[in-house]
């Protein structure tokens, strides 16, 4: 909720698209922003999917999916700030294994959050485009999710208290790990499942076209139907940075998409990934992830 003050509150990671925005945003404009000091802004996901702390939010994708999927008062803006190519997360240990997709049938992976973002790109590559078995694979996790009322499936199971994917990846006691920017970068032993990443990432875009968005933007239904001005400002903001060429790319491809049009066919793609992975629950539509004053947007 806003405060007395009518501040809108947001929790804001920095990125490219989002550095100029949080620079220039002022007290005098139509809707007064304060940026929230949040590191690293995962941190700002679970408060505002269960007590609504902020007014708008970064959001990682999976985490809203649910959210709507529980009727959670918030509703997506159809802007993507944070997207990455990621077969590159999965990985083995070659001193124990040198594993190939088709291999971790039967093994046991180690991930952070069985509902992570990350995790739910890498498992939908190995299912989609390596023909992988998701459920003959063992999903050892280390943390909950971030919504109160969501359990993993059967086949994940919690690792020891204390313990984390890297450390048990790096003695051999778990056959390979889902990791993104936990990955120890300074340990040549851990090697990508996937042999080309960057090429098979390639290829997998030229054939199916999605991009494997990450994190997007919140906001309360309170602000939103209260102050509706207020999140037009913030999107067209966000739009602006963009256009004044703040966006991010990857080999060329832009990773900011906006508006649902430029989003709809990922979007589907995320959906599916999640129905098949235990995720959610029912097939949720495109159009349904946004409020009525919030589908227009981008338009």
């Amino acid at each position: 909720m806003a405060d007395a003050s009518d501040t809108v509150r947001v929790a804001l990671g920095d990125y490219p698209i989002t550095v100029p925005v949080k620079k220039n945003a002022t007290a005098g404009t139509v809707g007064r922003f304060h940026f929230e000091d949040i590191v690293p802004i995962t941190k700002a996901f679970k408060p505002m999917i269960r007590r609504g702390a902020y007014d708008i939010s970064e959001m990682a994708i999976v985490t809203y999916l649910q959210a709507r999927a529980y009727n959670k008062p918030i509703w997506l803006l159809p802007v993507t700030l944070l997207a990455r190519f990621q077969h590159k997360t999965i990985v083995c240990n070659a001193d124990f294994s040198k594993l190939r997709p088709k291999d971790l049938e039967g093994r046991t992976v180690g991930v952070r959050s069985y509902s992570q973002t990350t995790v739910m790109w890498a498992r939908g590559i190995l299912s989609a485009e390596y023909g992988v078995d998701l459920n003959k694979i063992d999903w050892l996790t280390f943390e909950d999710g971030h919504l109160a009322e969501y359990a993993a499936p059967a086949n994940a199971r919690r690792a020891p208290e204390g313990r984390n994917v890297a450390e048990m990846l790096q003695a051999g006691e778990i056959d390979a790990g889902i990791m993104g920017n936990d990955l120890p970068k300074d340990d040549p032993r851990l090697i990508t499942v996937i042999e080309d990443p960057k090429g098979d990432a390639r290829r997998g875009y030229a054939q199916n076209g999605v991009i494997p968005i990450n994190h997007m933007v919140v906001a309360s239904q309170d602000l939103i139907e209260r102050r509706p001005d207020a999140v037009r400002q913030f999107f067209d903001m966000l739009v602006a940075s963009k256009a004044a060429g703040h966006g991010s790319t990857e080999d060329g491809i832009d990773i900011n998409p906006i508006g649902i049009d430029a989003l709809r066919h990922s979007l589907e793609t995320v959906i599916e990934h999640c129905l098949e992975q235990k995720l959610i629950d029912r097939r949720l539509s495109v159009d349904e992830l946004f409020h009525d004053k919030t589908r227009e947007l981008g338009r």
